[in-house]
């Protein structure tokens, strides 16, 4: 069903390509800095399909399936334009990683549970985790469009590993969770 929300998770799915093309050529910061504004209007549209759906009553199971996906499209793909590109290098790729690996395990034991019919809710502080992630993204990004200012880049990079630390113990209680349900 082709409800708003929906068409807003599907741009944000959509817009993925164009995000990475313009984000493709490490010291173009006319690129990073329109990459940045598509991010941004990227985020925004995550917080309003959400929001929509529940104010208008129109949660539906495609929503519900595309939501997740997007967000995890849109988060694997500009960090691994960003190692790519080397804004995240060093030490900083292990809080990449994290954050990577976390969400594939995460992803898989939804669908093992879903199989179950048990639902894991989105806690609070997996929520706290996903903003501190598109923070460091966004900041990371704009440090690509300003690469004169470091204090982007650095703010990125600290809400990165502050990210990864969230990504880690969200990750435990959804491990935790979906034990009770395994053999």
């Amino acid at each position: 069903m082709l409800t708003l929300p929906n068409l807003l998770t599907l741009s944000r799915i959509l817009a993925v390509p164009v995000l990475v093309a313009l984000l493709w050529w490490p010291h173009w910061p006319l690129g990073f800095g329109i990459g940045f504004g598509v991010y941004a209007l990227m985020g925004v549209t995550d917080y309003f399909d959400g929001y929509l759906a529940r104010a208008q009553g129109t949660v539906s199971r495609l929503g519900i399936f595309l939501d997740p996906i997007a967000d995890k499209i849109m988060v694997a793909s500009v960090i691994l334009i960003l190692v790519h590109n080397r804004d995240i290098t060093g030490g900083h790729v292990i809080a990449a990683l994290v954050i990577l690996l976390r969400e594939i395990a995460v992803s898989g034991l939804r669908e093992f549970l879903a199989g179950l019919r048990i639902s894991v809710p989105v806690s609070q502080l997996a929520k706290w985790k996903t903003t501190l992630q598109m923070i460091a993204l966004g900041s990371l990004i704009l440090g690509g469009a300003l690469p004169w200012w470091g204090l982007p880049h650095d703010l990125g990079l600290a809400a990165l590993w502050a990210a990864a630390a969230l990504t880690l113990v969200t990750g435990w209680d959804y491990l935790r969770a979906g034990l009770k349900h395994m053999d």
